[in-house]
């Protein structure tokens, strides 16, 4: 089990984690308002070296953050919003394919 006392340290987990993501992961997020689900996506998006500030997609279902460095581009979706399942995700029309993406759901 792995605690996480703080915002710091979960960002520094997502940081950690996503040297271990490749192009095709589905990272799935669960938990209360404010249990840090963002925070941590926002680390995913530092070590993958994303452009843009990983914020919460609730407003726009999903947003896609290229890679700066020539790997993934991290796809963050919202799933409270998507009303048919995940399989709705292709009908969102992102400009990425979700196989050479990391993707991550909450």
């Amino acid at each position: 089990m792995i605690t996480v006392d703080s915002p710091e340290s979960m960002q520094e987990l997502g940081r950690r984690v996503a040297a271990l993501l490749r192009p095709g992961d589905l990272v799935l997020l669960t938990g209360e308002l404010g249990a840090g689900k963002t925070t941590l996506t926002r680390g995913l998006g530092e070590g993958l070296g994303v452009r843009g500030a990983v914020t919460s997609p609730t407003f726009v279902i999903a947003r896609v953050h290229p890679s700066l460095v020539g790997g993934p581009a991290l796809v963050h979706v919202d799933a409270y919003r998507l009303g048919g399942g995940l399989d709705e995700m292709e009908d969102l029309d992102l400009d990425v394919s979700l196989l050479e993406s990391v993707v991550v759901v909450e």
